[in-house]
């Protein structure tokens, strides 16, 4: 069978024998790349990374960026450019399609009809052409145990424009190979490349980003680990913004009550809440919470908590203030401090945000930035997040947003 979610319906093809065809060896196949799970103590957290050495090294030098623009350091990765990785695999087609042994290995693999060519910068994640149809996707790669509850939500939630559906699963023995639609990059990036972005601009983004989000929490979802790094950009203009994926969230057994424990997420973008470990919690108004970060992040260039010392940092999100730049018009102010309220039941449902007389009417242009807003000051983005101080971090984790 073959899965093809244009609607609610999955169909898999299962390629347990795929022929002459070679498959990616389960050697090749990483955890799939998250943020740190979580788990609450009053010990002092102490990181540690699983990449290789060179990886370790570039998020290393990575963590000392504090602004989204500042360019990497030399040797560090860097994403591929729009639609170079994907059309890597059609030029390797022509020779011999070997099976990676290593997941250093940069040469194509091929599972059914397509050919796989693992991207640098994200574990478990591949560039993949459709040799059958000459389509050009990514591919996502999860152990069989996993597969299922991981694609799950998308059985539950209707099709949406702003969330990006699965576009086939191909099973083998061991792996699951998920597909979905070729990115442009996405919001983190942008952002990171622009400094910051206007509010004409950010309003179009966002709101986009809302109505994804407000759909999720109608079809009893909570997302969790909401981030600007989650919204992928579905064309090369850059102007239509989806959810990444949907297997990170959480599907509500009673839509009636939201509440979870789970403390997986970015510290960056985190909740008073869920520092606290005072479970259970509102899952939808910690998303709301997290919107909350990525729009202050998208309009001022960096994170609106943010401090050199993670117990610092954790701290400022505690008490719930943060400072909003005299260049924010007062629309954008209203929405910022309607979000970012430390009590979880004073923040704006999705549906309310969407409401918000920002999105509905022009709002005349904002001041320029001083320039202490604009270089951020102590709290600068930076493009990897800080390790939560007051958590027990999983050694085998990625501890980077």
């Amino acid at each position: 069978m073959m899965m093809n979610v244009q609607s609610r319906s999955i169909r898999i093809r299962s390629t347990t024998r795929v022929g002459h065809n070679k498959r990616l060896d389960s050697s090749d196949d990483q955890p799939v790349v998250k943020c740190a799970r979580l788990s609450i103590s009053t010990t002092t957290t102490t990181t540690t990374t699983t990449d290789a050495t060179a990886a370790g090294d570039a998020r290393q030098q990575q963590q000392q960026i504090a602004v989204l623009g500042t360019t990497p350091p030399p040797g560090s990765s860097s994403p591929p450019p729009p639609g170079g990785a994907s059309r890597s695999p059609v030029s390797a087609a022509a020779g011999s399609v070997p099976v990676g042994g290593s997941h250093h290995h940069q040469g194509p693999s091929r599972i059914g009809p397509f050919l796989l060519l693992p991207l640098a910068d994200r574990d478990g994640v591949h560039s993949a052409f459709n040799t059958d149809t000459g389509d050009e996707l990514v591919c996502k790669v999860f152990d069989m145990g996993v597969y299922q509850e991981k694609i799950r939500a998308y059985g539950t939630l209707p099709p949406h424009d702003n969330v990006a559906p699965v576009r086939d699963i191909v099973l083998g023995e061991r792996r699951a190979y998920v597909f979905r639609d070729k990115e442009h990059g996405d919001l983190h990036g942008l952002v990171k490349g622009c400094r910051r972005l206007d509010e004409a601009h950010a309003r179009t983004l966002f709101r986009q980003v809302a109505g994804a989000v407000d759909h999720c929490h109608h079809h009893g979802l909570v997302l969790g680990d909401l981030k600007l790094r989650k919204f992928v950009f579905a064309d090369e203009k850059r102007s239509h913004v989806r959810l990444e994926s949907l297997e990170d969230c959480r599907v509500l057994e009673d839509p009636r009550s939201d509440a979870v424990s789970d403390t997986h997420g970015c510290p960056a973008y985190v909740s008073p809440e869920v520092l606290s470990g005072s479970a259970p919690y509102s899952g939808k108004m910690a998303d709301m919470w997290s919107l909350g970060v990525m729009l202050y992040t998208m309009l001022v260039g960096r994170y609106p908590f943010h401090d050199p010392d993670p117990a610092a940092l954790f701290s400022k999100i505690r008490r719930g203030q943060c400072c909003l730049p005299e260049g924010l018009s007062p629309g954008a102010k209203c929405l910022l401090h309607s979000l970012l309220r430390k009590e979880p039941g004073e923040r704006l449902t999705a549906g309310q945000l969407l409401a918000h007389p920002w999105f509905r009417r022009a709002l005349p242009p904002p001041q320029p930035l001083s320039q202490e807003a604009a270089s951020g000051g102590e709290q600068e983005v930076g493009a990897a997040d800080q390790a939560v101080p007051s958590f027990e971090v999983e050694d085998d984790d990625d501890l980077f947003c």
